[in-house]
């Protein structure tokens, strides 16, 4: 599974399909529950998840509603299609639950609810997309994953989050019963500490955002979440305006040179790749030596900040990178 860069808002405007009115029916007109189940066989429907419901067109709006203080991860799996997706789309419950809230995963079975992958143009299943805003936050991610690639997506969308001072979460609901974000009329909770950096980068000002979450770190150290969000703000800070082929080819040219290496492997961490980005500064530490190595080691150890020191991948990497100094 490829990884995805996290953006707020997206591109894509869903307010058309939220607007589809509800099948005619017994209880037609009366929204059923977010985590009213859609009917498909096999479909996993929530069960004993907090944070997880099953869509159908009477209550895609409320889970599209729902994204606004938090993100929603829609699955579209089919299980007389591919039971591999129906596997992925339990996964998908599995992890949203160990993040307490920090996710909402919603299963649309096409099989039962075909209408709405035909609104939103689903090319295939198993297909996840990242909701936020009510629109989405990632490009598509097509395919199925084994849970771990699944857990790392979603650390480092968390992650990412933290970064953006994106801080919303949603309530629990009781098993099978309604998902709310917050209480009607309620503003999102977002953890005060980190609004200012949040303001500036919702105005696009990185350079302040940098400020907000050093001031952050340097009252305190052990603030984790504001250590992660200031290694993103500086990722962002420092690829502005960069063109990416640009670097790439100046990296290709001069593959011992720290400023090109360090440059493309700030842009693999913008656009969803964390292990290349990891491997690039893994290999340059091991061919250089001096200044040059102890750049390449901070600037790595900066990104492992930036994705988390409990993330698989930044355990792995910590791994390579002792084994290229020793």
């Amino acid at each position: 599974m490829s990884q995805q860069p996290f953006s707020r808002p997206g591109a894509i405007d869903l307010s058309a399909l939220k607007k589809r009115p509800a099948p005619a029916g017994p209880g037609a007109g009366r929204p059923a529950a977010p985590g009213a189940p859609a009917g498909g066989a096999g479909e996993p429907a929530g069960g004993g998840s907090a944070y997880s419901v099953a869509v159908d067109e009477s209550n895609f709006q409320s889970v599209l509603e729902a994204s606004m203080t938090a993100p929603v991860v829609l699955v579209f799996h089919s299980p007389s299609q591919s039971p591999e997706s129906t596997q992925l789309a339990a996964d998908v419950i599995t992890v949203a639950d160990e993040y307490d809230g920090r996710f909402l995963a919603a299963t649309i079975d096409v099989d039962a609810v075909p209408q709405i992958a035909q609104a939103m143009q689903i090319p295939q299943v198993p297909l996840m997309l990242v909701i936020l805003d009510g629109r989405p936050a990632t490009q598509p991610i097509p395919g199925a994953a084994p849970i771990e690639d699944i857990r790392a997506l979603f650390n480092q969308l968390a992650q990412q989050l933290t970064a953006q001072g994106i801080a919303g979460h949603h309530a629990p609901h009781a098993f099978g019963g309604a998902a709310a974000a917050t209480t009607e009329g309620e503003e999102p909770e977002i953890d005060p500490r980190y609004a200012p950096a949040q303001d500036a980068l919702a105005d696009g000002d990185i350079d302040r955002a940098v400020a907000e979450y050093q001031k952050l770190v340097d009252a305190n150290p052990a603030d984790h979440e504001a250590a992660a969000g200031l290694a993103m703000a500086k990722v962002l800070q420092r690829t502005q305006g960069v063109d990416l082929n640009a670097a790439r080819a100046a990296a290709a040219a001069a593959p011992d040179d720290v400023d090109a290496q360090t440059m493309v492997a700030d842009l693999d961490m913008l656009g969803g790749h964390v292990e290349d980005a990891f491997a690039r500064l893994v290999e340059l530490v091991r061919r250089t030596a001096g200044k040059d190595r102890d750049r390449a080691r901070e600037h790595l150890v900066g990104l492992f900040a930036a994705v988390g020191n409990d993330d698989p991948r930044v355990l792995k990497g910590r791994q390579a990178l002792a084994s290229a100094l020793f």
